[in-house]
Parts: C-alpha cells; sequence; structure tokens
C-alpha cells in the first residue's frame, strides 16, 4: 500500500468537501508538492499538493463529496505506473497457486468496530448496505459496508481480518461510537482458494445477473437515478455481486426515458412540431447547498423585517462625473457607486450601533469596527467577502478591495479567512436590473442594505415637479436587535450622507 493521501482541515466549522477535479490522471506520476488535485468546500476552492513523489493512485473520483480526514488517493513509490506491473503477478498467477496451504489461525482477539466520528455536527448513522455477510472472511481495509448520515454516504473498511460479526443489521440508525460489528481476528490470511477464486466471481456475476446484489443500486447509486427518472433495472452494475454504483449511475443516460417521449408528443397536439423538450439534472454543489440551508435558516431563526426609502443620486452622479477621469488617473482604480455607499453606511453604524451587532446565544456583541461583506455573484453561487475596517479606508481604497475581492470572487481563489467575520452587508442587485427587493441577512450579522438599478422619476423639489435619477433602498434588519425606530432612522442617515456627499468628505 503507498502512502495514503488524506483531506487536510480546512476550517474549523467544514466537515467535508466535493473532488472538483483531479489535475492528474490514475497512474501519472507526480512530484512532491505538485497540485493533483482541486476541492471544494461549502465556502471556498483550494488546491491539494502531492506530499511526496510518486505513482498517483486514485481511491475517490470527480464529484464525491468526502468528509475530513477521508483518502481519498494514494501516491506508490516514485518509478513506473502501478497498474503495468500488476498484469505480470495475474498471468502467472495460476502457476504460483499451490499458496492456499496456509490455512488461517484464530488469535482469540475480538476487535468491536465502532462508528467513527464523521464531522463535528453529525450524531448519528444509518446502516444502509452490509456488502459482506455474516461469517464472511474479511481483510484489512476491504470495505464491508455503506453508511450514511444526513450530509453523506460513505464507505466502512474492515479494521482487522478475520470473521465477520455483524451486531446492527441493515436501516438500524446508530449514534457515533455506537457497535456495528465485531471481527474474530484470523492470522495467515483467508484460504487462498478464495483468493484464487475470486477474480472469476465477479466476472462471472454480470453474465448470468444472479447474484445476490445484482441490479440493486448502492444508497448513493439510488439517489442519483431517481434524479435522473431512471430504474435499476435500466443500469449495469459494475460493482461486488453485481451491484450498481454511484459511478455507474453517473454513467447512465436515460435513454428509456427519451424514446416514450415521442407518444406524449403526439398525444398533445397542441405543442408546435419540432419544439425541444429535453430536460437535465445537475448535482447542486456543495456551495449552493450551504446558500440554500443557510438562506432558509434565516427566514426561520430571525425575526427578518426590512423598511424602504428612496435616494435622489444626482449630487453622487455629478461629483462621479466631474473627478472620476482623474480619480482614476491618480489612484489607477475606477470611482464607482460602491465606495459612497461603504463610507455611508460606515457613518451611520457609528450612529446606530444595534444595526452593526450580532446575537451569540443571550448576548448581544456590539462592534467598533466595521467590516463590510459585499455581496459578489459568481458562477459557482453568491460569495460574500469582506473589507476591513471599512470606516478608515479612502474612497480609493475601498474601491481597489471591491476589485480585488470581486475578481478572486469570480475566479474561485477567495479564502475562507475572507470571507468570515463581517459585522454589515450590502448587496447590490442594481447591476442586473433590479427595481426593488428584500434582501436577506447575512447570519450573524444584524443588517443588510440592498441597493437597488437608477431610474429617472419625477419627484417634487421646492414645490415643482423634476426628474430625478432616484434609486430604491432597502435595509433588511433582525427585530430582535434592532428597533423600527433605529432601522428607520439608520436608512435615513444613509439617505442624507448620499444626497449631500459633501458631508462624508467633512465627517459631518
Amino acid at each position: 500500500m503507498g502512502f495514503q493521501v488524506k483531506v487536510p482541515t480546512v476550517g474549523e466549522s467544514i466537515s467535508e468537501v466535493t473532488i472538483a477535479n483531479w489535475t492528474k490522471q490514475d497512474g501519472d506520476t507526480v512530484k512532491m508538492d505538485e497540485v493533483i488535485a482541486e476541492l471544494e468546500s461549502d465556502k471556498a476552492t483550494f488546491e491539494l499538493a502531492a506530499p511526496q513523489a510518486g505513482v498517483l493512485k486514485i481511491v475517490k473520483q470527480k464529484g464525491d463529496t468526502v468528509p475530513i480526514g477521508a483518502v481519498i488517493c494514494e501516491i506508490e513509490g516514485s518509478g513506473a505506473p502501478a497498474a503495468k506491473p500488476e498484469t505480470k503477478p495475474a498471468a502467472a498467477a495460476p502457476t504460483a497457486a499451490p499458496a492456499p496451504a496456509a490455512a488461517p489461525k484464530a488469535t482469540g482477539a475480538i476487535k468491536e468496530m465502532k462508528v467513527p466520528t464523521v464531522g463535528e455536527s453529525i450524531t448519528e448513522v444509518t446502516i444502509s448496505t452490509w456488502i459482506k455477510k455474516e461469517g464472511d472472511f474479511v481483510h484489512l481495509d476491504e470495505v464491508i459496508a455503506e453508511v450514511e448520515s444526513d450530509k453523506a454516504t460513505f464507505e466502512l473498511p474492515a479494521e482487522a481480518n478475520g470473521i465477520l460479526h455483524i451486531v446492527a443489521k441493515e436501516k438500524t440508525t446508530l449514534p457515533i461510537g455506537g457497535l456495528i460489528c465485531k471481527i474474530e481476528v484470523m492470522e495467515g490470511g483467508p484460504a487462498a482458494a478464495k483468493a484464487a477464486a475470486a477474480p472469476a466471481q465477479p466476472a462471472a456475476a454480470p453474465a448470468g445477473g444472479s447474484g445476490y446484489a445484482t441490479g440493486t443500486p448502492s444508497p448513493a447509486a439510488a439517489k442519483i437515478l431517481d434524479e435522473k427518472g431512471m430504474a435499476p433495472g435500466q443500469v449495469e452494475g459494475s460493482g461486488v455481486g453485481g451491484r450498481i454504483t454511484k459511478e455507474d449511475a453517473m454513467k447512465a443516460t436515460p435513454t428509456a426515458v427519451k424514446e416514450n417521449k415521442p407518444t406524449v408528443q403526439a398525444a398533445a397536439p397542441v405543442i408546435a412540431a419540432g419544439g425541444s423538450r429535453t430536460e437535465r439534472r445537475e448535482k447542486m454543489t456543495s456551495l449552493r447547498k450551504t446558500i440554500a440551508r443557510r438562506l432558509v435558516a434565516v427566514k426561520n431563526e430571525t425575526a427578518m423585517l426590512t423598511t424602504f426609502n428612496e435616494v435622489d443620486m444626482k449630487p453622487v452622479m455629478e461629483l462621479r462625473s466631474r473627478y472620476k477621469d482623474s480619480f482614476k488617473e491618480k489612484y489607477g482604480v475606477g470611482l464607482g457607486f460602491m465606495s459612497f455607499f461603504t463610507k455611508a453606511v460606515c457613518v451611520a453604524l457609528k450612529d446606530f450601533p444595534a444595526v452593526n451587532a450580532s446575537i451569540d446565544k443571550d448576548e448581544v456583541i456590539y462592534h467598533d469596527y466595521c467590516d463590510i461583506s459585499i455581496a459578489v455573484s459568481t458562477p459557482r453561487g453568491l460569495v460574500v467577502p469582506v473589507i476591513r475596517n471599512a470606516e478608515s479606508l479612502t474612497f480609493a481604497q475601498i474601491e481597489s478591495e471591491v476589485v480585488r475581492l470581486a475578481g478572486k470572487g469570480r475566479d474561485g481563489k477567495l479564502s475562507i479567512e475572507e470571507m468570515t467575520g463581517g459585522t454589515f452587508s450590502i448587496t447590490n442587485g442594481g447591476v442586473f436590473g433590479s427595481m426593488l427587493s428584500t434582501p436577506i441577512i447575512n447570519p450573524p450579522q444584524s443588517a443588510i442594505l440592498g441597493m437597488h438599478n437608477i431610474v429617472e422619476r419625477p419627484v417634487v423639489k421646492n414645490g415643482e415637479i423634476v426628474i430625478r435619477p432616484v434609486m430604491y433602498l432597502a435595509l433588511s434588519y433582525d427585530h430582535r436587535i434592532v428597533d423600527g425606530r433605529e432601522s428607520v432612522s439608520f436608512l435615513v442617515r444613509v439617505k442624507e450622507m448620499l444626497e449631500d456627499p459633501g458631508r462624508l468628505i467633512l465627517g459631518v
């Protein structure tokens, strides 16, 4: 067995990662510290480097979700790919067959296998499938069962050589540390006759289709087939005993479903001929699942309310138009609206500290600094990097940080540190044409400001109807911390700063 490469710890709140991409292929020779894979957590994407030189043997495939500490690949000692030397012993095996004579010997020891810790937030698991049967001889590290938590399905390897005695039956739910099975530890390997016959059995199973697991999908495979709308009978299993593995399910295409569609179309003449009615399903990424889970949790766990106001953007637009060229020439970055809003928000947060606070159990934490989270839309989903100590930054420094963080977000290069610890959030749906929205709080923060598009509207100024570029602002806040008076006053303060931007410069 080569050097086992395991999923490293990437953050105290992260319990699993997804293999986004293998940059090296199975059997490739890799160098020490060379990047071999890209791993994706629910917060960031990071690279996995080879801890030593050698030949790569991939254990977990692209798209697999694996817990922290799980083995995802092995690296054999440097040299030629391991797959080639194995073909020679296979051919020579019939001549070397006399070895089966050594029979296993009982040592008298009993190895108790218990449910391992698979994540700090997981308290129990379910035995979904036993791959080995009661009384079977099992090898060390051989997969004997599939165990399912509320987050992922993972394989359970044997912790010793010996005879398996099952304690927890299939579909039994056990707590972490609960007894799963016992192994009667044996010395000297199982009868080699079994080992010699083993290659023939898997080959025979698909042909006869009579294995005990033939046509039965693993839990992970069953979920994928269900998402594709396919029956297990439409897929040929390549696993032990003809079992349908996760890889079989991912490769399967729902051809049978497509063949039935002409009948439906023929019975519905309302549908125009030639129109496409294809469908496709994609597995949610870890980031997308985390976003969904957190947004639902915010709606359920906070007393969220939204208040609105409108801002005449003419003063900011005139100031920006007057100085944007000289600003870019001096600082090398464009003068956008985000710096004005960030500075206005920082002033208002100092006046109304509850809007900049958060709840920790039965305590309220007030912050004397402004770490402003900015929402950035990326191909992978919404990310919220943080501008640290925004209250002490200049307009140019804020604009530079916005450009830097937005670029890293779109490239998937943001670190966990750059996305944690914000005290208040700003989101700009106006860049996509949004007129009005009710943004959702970014926990554990107590409020978020929503910017929208700028539209010329008729407004009354000094008793006359005039046309002004108007933006609607929305402040969503947690009513458990922020009262209505504070939320409305905060938004009015932001409005005052933007309609008279000279106050931002003078600090009044």
